[in-house]
C-alpha cells in the first residue's frame, strides 16, 4: 500500500543564481553558478552524486533539449541524467525525479537543477509554443488567446461567481503585488527590487482588463538546484534536524474543465485536488493553521489570489478579504511570496520551482537574512503551468524532520 514520501528524503544543499537580465552569462554559466553554491552548501564532492535531473521548458533557445547539457556543463561523473519538461512545473519535476529516486532506494544522493535563459529571445514575452504539443493544442483550440487574456477571464469569472465588485477585486490584486514587491526589496537575488504602492498599481496601464502592468510577472534568466539524500545519510553527515520533504504531488488537467459544465472558470481544478492530496501525504489537516509560509505561482495577481482558495486556506469567495486584511503579508498569519515571488524574480520557467524551494529551505534553516521569518515549521511551494482550463499543478511541502 502506498504511504507517500513524508520524511523519507532530506535536502542537504541548495543553490540559486541572481535572477534578471543576465546578459553576462549563458545558460551553462547560470547552471554552474547555482550548482557551485549548492555543492558548497551540501559539503559533498560532485562524485558523490549518483543521478541527476535537469528541468527546462523551451528547446529553441536556452541549453538545448538534451540532458547532456547538465552532465557536460557540470562534469558529472558518467551518471544517469534525465531532462524533464512539464511547462511551468519543469523545475519541480526535476526535483520530483530526484526525490522519488532517493525515496525508492535506487540512489543515495541525487541532484535536481532547473534553468531557463529567456531574455536571449530578444523580446519581452515568452517564446512561441507553436512547435510543442501543448502549443499546438493551444493554437488549435484558442488561436487568439494570450496569457494575460486567459487569466483576465479568470478574474472576470471570479467576480461573477462570488459577487465581488470589480473595484474590490482590482484593489485586492494590487495589494497582492504591493506585498510581493515589498518582500522583493529585501532579496539581493531578485530581478525587481522596488517597492510600489496600491495607488501606483491601480493607476498602471491595463494589459487585459482587469489585469494591469503590475499584475503580470516579468521574464528573466535564472537557475536553481537542490541535492537530496536519505535522512539516514543526512544525519550521518552531522545534520541534526535535516529539512525533509513532507509531501510532493502533481495534478494535470484531464479535459474535464472544458468538457463539462461543472466548472465556472473561477478557480483551478488541478490545484484544488493536488492540495488535498499533498496535505494528506504530509499529515496536515488544517492548512490555515499549520502552513507557516508559501511561495505560489503568481504569474498574475489573480492566480495567486485564487490559489489561496484552491489551497483550502481562504474560504471560497473570501480570499480578496484575507488579502486586504493582511493575512498573507510578511507580518500576517501565512506570509506568501516571502522572497518576492515571480513578481520580483520573473519567470525563467525551468528554474522557478526550485527557486521557490530555495527560499523555503533558507527560511527553515534560519538563513534568510533580512527576510527571515520567526520559527517557520512548514513551507509550501506551488507551480501552475498552462491556462485556467488546461494546466499542470505541482505542490511541495518541506519542513524539519520529525
Amino acid at each position: 500500500m502506498a504511504t507517500g514520501i513524508k520524511d523519507k528524503v532530506a535536502i542537504i544543499g541548495m543553490g540559486c543564481t541572481k535572477f534578471g537580465e543576465r546578459w553576462d552569462m549563458g545558460g551553462e554559466e547560470l547552471m554552474v553558478e547555482a550548482f557551485t553554491e549548492c555543492l558548497d552548501d551540501a559539503g559533498i564532492d560532485r562524485n558523490e552524486i549518483q543521478a541527476a535531473w535537469l528541468g527546462t521548458c523551451y528547446d529553441e533557445i536556452n541549453v538545448g533539449k538534451s540532458a547532456l547539457a547538465l552532465s557536460m556543463t557540470l562534469r558529472l561523473p558518467f551518471i544517469p541524467v534525465t531532462r524533464t519538461e512539464n511547462f511551468c512545473a519543469s523545475g519541480t519535476e526535476a526535483f520530483r525525479g530526484a526525490v522519488y529516486a532517493v525515496a525508492s532506494g535506487a540512489y543515495d544522493t541525487c541532484l535536481a537543477l532547473g534553468v531557463e535563459k529567456l531574455k536571449d529571445t530578444g523580446f519581452g514575452g515568452l517564446p512561441s509554443m507553436v512547435g510543442s504539443n501543448i502549443g499546438s493544442l493551444h493554437w488549435l483550440c484558442n488561436p487568439n488567446m494570450t496569457a494575460p487574456g486567459a487569466f483576465a477571464q479568470l478574474a472576470s469569472a471570479y467576480t461573477a461567481k462570488h459577487n465581488v465588485q470589480d473595484h474590490d477585486l482590482k484593489r485586492a490584486m494590487a495589494q497582492v503585488s504591493v506585498k510581493s514587491h515589498a518582500n522583493g526589496v529585501l532579496n539581493p537575488k531578485a530581478h525587481l527590487r522596488k517597492a510600489v504602492t496600491i495607488d501606483q498599481v491601480m493607476a498602471a496601464p491595463i494589459i487585459a482588463h482587469p489585469l494591469g502592468l503590475f499584475d503580470c510577472c516579468g521574464v528573466s534568466d535564472g537557475s536553481a538546484c537542490a541535492i537530496v539524500t536519505t535522512v539516514e545519510r543526512a544525519k550521518d553527515m552531522g545534520i541534526k534536524n535535516p529539512i525533509t520533504v513532507k509531501g510532493l504531488q502533481l495534478a494535470l488537467s484531464s479535459g474535464e474543465e472544458m468538457g463539462y459544465n461543472d466548472w465556472d472558470g473561477d478557480h483551478f481544478m488541478t490545484t484544488n485536488r493536488c492540495s488535498t492530496k499533498v496535505y494528506e501525504e504530509a499529515g496536515i489537516t488544517n492548512p490555515r493553521e499549520e502552513i507557516s509560509m508559501m511561495e505560489l505561482h503568481d504569474c498574475f495577481s489573480i492566480t495567486e489570489l485564487v490559489t489561496y482558495e484552491d489551497l483550502h486556506i481562504s474560504e471560497r469567495g473570501n480570499a480578496w478579504r484575507d488579502v486586504m486584511d493582511g493575512f498573507y503579508n510578511r507580518d500576517g498569519k501565512i506570509p506568501a511570496q516571502v522572497d518576492g515571488g515571480l513578481k520580483c524574480f520573473g519567470h525563467p520557467i525551468g528554474a522557478s520551482g526550485l527557486r521557490m524551494l530555495y527560499e523555503m529551505y533558507l527560511q527553515l534553516n534560519g538563513r534568510a537574512g533580512e527576510r527571515q521569518l520567526e520559527n517557520p515549521r512548514y513551507g509550501l511551494t506551488h507551480n501552475l503551468g498552462g491556462f485556467p482550463a488546461m494546466n499542470v499543478c505541482s505542490i511541495a511541502i518541506i519542513g524539519e524532520y520529525e
